[in-house]
């Protein structure tokens, strides 16, 4: 095996690693109450506490590829995070996230974007997400501003 294959390898097994986190972590932030599903409830969230917000995941699908009004939304979000300093990633299988996150038929429009928030009176604390900051930080440091992640599949 080439150097360049360890490095594929290594790299397919770390973005197959990093779905598993991001689903570990979204199960268990509905656990604990610490979700927040939808572009304007996330731009609530964000306004009112910002300090609250951990994580951000954007998805996208080829159905909403051409809306300009939530590009314009997720220019706005993801210029929000990067000033503030939150873990954020896109994931392209958005009724996956969907599923994830919320059963409801009509909650599939709404799952563009999920915050992943830790409560006032306590953090709750997961590996997982302290993998996903992981993750992204190290992205950052390649210039990958807005990671992707796959989700495994069910």
């Amino acid at each position: 095996m080439t150097f360049e294959e360890v490095l594929i390898q290594e790299a397919v097994e770390r973005v197959q690693c990093t779905g598993k986190a991001l689903e570990e972590v979204l199960v268990s932030a509905i656990e604990n109450h610490s979700v927040t599903v939808g572009v304007y409830e996330c731009a609530k969230v964000m306004n009112v506490d910002p300090d609250s917000v951990s994580f951000c995941v954007l998805a996208m699908d080829e159905e909403f590829e051409c809306d300009i009004a939530l590009q314009i939304h997720f220019t706005l979000i993801q210029s929000f995070c990067f000033d503030n300093d939150i873990s954020i990633v896109r994931v392209s299988d958005m009724q996956r996230l969907a599923e994830i996150v919320g059963n409801k038929a009509d909650q599939l429009e709404d799952a563009h974007c999920v915050l992943i928030t830790s409560p006032a009176e306590g953090s709750w604390e997961d590996p997982s997400l302290e993998k996903l900051h992981l993750f992204c930080e190290e992205s950052r440091r390649l210039n990958d501003w807005l990671p992707e992640i796959n989700l495994p599949a069910r």
